[in-house]
């Protein structure tokens, strides 16, 4: 399987030119699919609110429950980089507030490092969860939990002055202290300009093939979740119609007395 990957291999990754995978995972089973499948980071995402709970955005996710995916992602894990996903309001009063619970994850769940959204206007509390000893991740541009703010899910930053409000994010986010940053939703000329510019890891979501590396939202790519699909999202897989046929085919067996078999059965 390999060595653990850390906070440092993923650095290191940028300075040698290797592109980077992350995805998001939100259980045990997920979780062991996933690191046995050689992927660098797992994010146990607020994305969660949507794909798991079902809600129309992530805003309703509460810090208990992604301190509670996060330890199962944890059990799941035993090389990939293991994020948690800081939810709304767990970080936007304060740094103080955001300390406390930047301290959850990695006590409650065991994580590894935390992601926040937000660059200038989290600048003060990102500088603090890593002066306090935690990594974090930075995100930028179409960041979810301001979606009510961009009046939707809008690319960011193809305009003059949303352009350059990004890119001081960017730059915000990795001189706090910030491992990598997650460029999500931007035109990917302006994702390759971050990227050359910053030190840290880039990892883009709706960025283009620029960035130091890749995410996305689990359900979307394996085809589990088609309430929407975004542009960005390529399937590369149909599990959803993999599972709607074994379950179809295990209700007509039942119904046709043809499970359990003699070789299902005790005698």
């Amino acid at each position: 399987m390999g060595d653990k990957i850390t906070v440092p291999h993923i650095v290191k990754m940028k300075q040698r030119g290797e592109k980077i995978t992350c995805l998001t995972a939100y259980d045990y089973s997920f979780a062991r699919i996933l690191d046995e499948a050689g992927v660098e980071m797992l994010l146990v995402g607020d994305s969660l609110g949507c794909v798991v709970q079902g809600g129309a955005n992530t805003l309703a996710v509460t810090m208990d429950e992604m301190v509670y995916h996060t330890r199962l992602v944890v059990r799941g894990c035993k090389r990939a980089l293991v994020i948690g996903d800081m939810p709304f309001m767990s970080y936007q009063i304060g740094k103080d507030e955001a300390l406390r619970n930047a301290g959850r994850f990695f006590k409650e769940a065991g994580a590894e490092a935390i992601k926040l959204e937000g660059g200038v206007a989290v600048q003060k509390s990102i500088r603090a969860i890593v002066d306090a000893g935690m990594p974090v991740m930075g995100h930028v541009g179409l960041t979810p939990q301001s979606v009510h703010q961009f009046g939707g899910y809008k690319i960011q930053g193809r305009d003059k002055e949303r352009r350059e409000a990004v890119l001081r994010d960017a730059v915000a986010v990795a001189e706090a202290g910030a491992f990598a940053v997650v460029l999500e939703g931007i035109p990917q000329d302006l994702a390759g300009e971050i990227s050359e510019r910053l030190a840290i890891p880039t990892i883009g979501i709706g960025a283009g093939l620029q960035c130091d590396g890749q995410v996305l939202v689990i359900h979307d790519m394996l085809g589990l979740f088609d309430d929407f699909v975004p542009k960005f999202v390529k399937r590369y897989a149909d599990v959803k119609q993999t599972m709607l046929g074994a379950v179809k085919e295990f209700v007509g067996e039942v119904k046709e007395r043809k499970f359990p078999a003699e070789e299902h059965s005790f005698k």
